[in-house]
């Protein structure tokens, strides 16, 4: 984990409230693994005083990309810097998920936003076949993200409307596949990133197929280091502990990690 006072590359509108967010760090970029974040000053100075956090959504050999929306104070002022302005990051932090060996399918699933760390991790299994299942509202909101570019991965789209793909949810998708591909299911890793009832459904997927699957969970984060303890959720009383904090024990856990009834 590093402090840098890192350089804008680009900040790009992707969409109407969509942002992907360049910066220059070499130590973050080389360190940096799938389904990690940093925690970014959106200004200088210390108005608003707390970092935000934002998952990595890929890197390049001396830089990083952060994918965001703009819902807030804090992101509608990232929303208007310009590059070769200077802002204070901190990462990479957290754990990344487990990537998978042999000769297993990776299959991505993603809701909005949520596919910003699944971006980084298809561009890191770059030379292995992976499914990337992604879920939007509408055709306005789908990401046209480059990092993938090069790939073997093979991207499906979901739409709530149907206004692009398939209508209905990114979790249908899945489970058309898994009903359809007539591949073993004992192949297939799953991991997964969106809103939570989305991740909710793909616990209950993930169960009742047997499938392992890593999910990246998003929270509120105050310090982004396990000391503020603002990111704590509930976990299974199985696992012998009453709670994980998000920042530091995550943010990419095993579904079965989680109390999804609580969350």
């Amino acid at each position: 984990m590093f402090e840098e006072t890192a350089r804008i590359l680009s900040n790009q509108r992707i969409t109407a409230d969509t942002w992907l967010l360049g910066m220059k760090s070499p130590r973050i970029a080389k360190s940096a693994r799938p389904g990690q974040f940093v925690m970014i000053r959106v200004r200088s100075g210390m108005d608003p005083l707390l970092r935000r956090p934002f998952s990595i959504c890929g890197t390049e050999r001396d830089s990083f990309l952060a994918l965001y929306r703009v819902v807030g104070e804090g992101t509608a002022i990232l929303g208007d810097a310009k590059a070769d302005e200077i802002l204070s990051v901190l990462g990479p932090l957290g754990t990344g998920f487990e990537l998978p060996g042999g000769d297993a399918i990776p299959l991505l699933v993603g809701g909005g936003i949520g596919v910003a760390p699944l971006v980084f991790l298809a561009q890191r299994l770059k030379k292995r076949k992976t499914l990337f299942m992604m879920g939007f509202a509408s055709e306005k909101e789908v990401l046209a993200l480059p990092q993938i570019k090069g790939t073997r991965t093979e991207v499906s789209i979901a739409t709530d409307d149907g206004s692009k793909g398939q209508r209905g949810f990114v979790t249908d998708l899945l489970e058309d596949y898994l009903v359809k591909s007539g591949v073993d299911k004992k192949k297939h890793l799953l991991f997964t990133c969106g809103p939570k009832e989305m991740m909710r459904k793909m616990a209950d997927i993930s169960a009742s197929h047997s499938i392992p699957c890593q999910c990246s969970l998003e929270a509120s984060m105050a310090c982004g280091l396990g000391a503020c303890l603002g990111c704590a959720i509930k976990a299974p009383e199985s696992s012998g502990r009453a709670y994980v904090h998000v920042c530091k024990d995550g943010p990419v856990f095993s579904t079965e990690a989680i109390d999804w009834k609580a969350l």
